[in-house]
């Protein structure tokens, strides 16, 4: 599935300094001398304490943020680094970005909200129309396009924004703790839902989560970080077959012993 020869991003020695302030008398290093790699079509969860650069990672990756020192490259070009200059965030649509709030326009309906940055880009064609459509059905929500946020449920409204990447067809998503704010029922769903559109079109993901389970019934790979300032403190490859159902995930042969050195690793 993946070739790690040729991987799509590279994080190379990556870390990110805050300066003093608030509260807080000191500086703070939230990542330090990070690094690993990501391959084509590779879907690759990352797990850690709560407050070790998580998000902070993802932000560099997206170029919301600069390092403060360190690199990242993507097919082997580099677009992070402290000297790298102005940030672009979304690096020219190569980076999809789900967080943890769905951030959908109050304004404008499910439909309008999924096609917004396809209208944005310019790109809004009747192919792109029909990309949205099939996605939207593929996830259970045909029917609510002239819905408003408000109308929905939170599961739709996280299906809604999930899509809205989707659909412009970025090379990597990052996705950071989307589901965590949900209801065990609604958030296996949307796990469900996700991997039923990765298998479609096999994005690359990079997807943060705090849930050991979650981060063996999706991914590929799972790397354990350590507490802040975060390094990778451990790597799984996940064997277990694909399709994957995640309701049942936790008596597929092979999970306990995964949970239980990842957790291991994360004391």
């Amino acid at each position: 599935m993946t070739d790690a020869a040729s991987p799509l991003l590279e994080v190379r020695g990556l870390g990110k300094r805050f300066e003093a302030r608030g509260g807080r008398a000191e500086a703070f290093w939230a990542i330090r001398d990070l690094s690993f790699a990501v391959a084509p079509r590779e879907f690759l969860t990352i797990v850690g304490p709560s407050g070790s650069g998580k998000s902070t990672l993802l932000n560099l990756i997206a170029q919301i943020d600069s390092p403060t020192e360190g690199e990242v490259r993507f097919r082997d070009q580099l677009i992070a680094s402290p000297m790298a200059g102005t940030l672009r965030p979304g690096w020219d649509r190569q980076f999809g970005y789900v967080t943890q709030d769905d951030t959908l326009l109050p304004w404008r309906t499910l439909l309008e909200n999924v096609l917004f940055p396809l209208r944005v880009q310019n790109r809004l064609s009747a192919e792109m129309r029909e990309r949205a459509a099939g996605l939207m059905y593929a996830v259970g929500l045909e029917g609510f396009e002239r819905h408003y946020p408000h109308e929905l449920s939170g599961g739709m409204r996280k299906r809604a924004a999930l899509i809205r990447t989707l659909v412009y067809d970025p090379p990597v998503i990052l996705m950071d703790e989307p589901f965590g704010a949900l209801d065990a029922q609604t958030r296996t769903q949307l796990q469900e839902d996700l991997l039923r559109l990765w298998n479609l079109g096999r994005k690359t993901i990079v997807f943060v989560t705090h849930d050991i389970a979650e981060a063996i019934a999706l991914g590929d790979r799972t790397l354990v970080f350590t507490r802040a300032p975060a390094r990778v403190h451990g790597e799984h490859a996940i064997p277990l077959a694909r399709p994957r159902d995640v309701a049942s995930i936790y008596t597929v042969d092979g999970f306990t012993d995964l949970y239980a050195a990842i957790r291991k690793e994360l004391a």
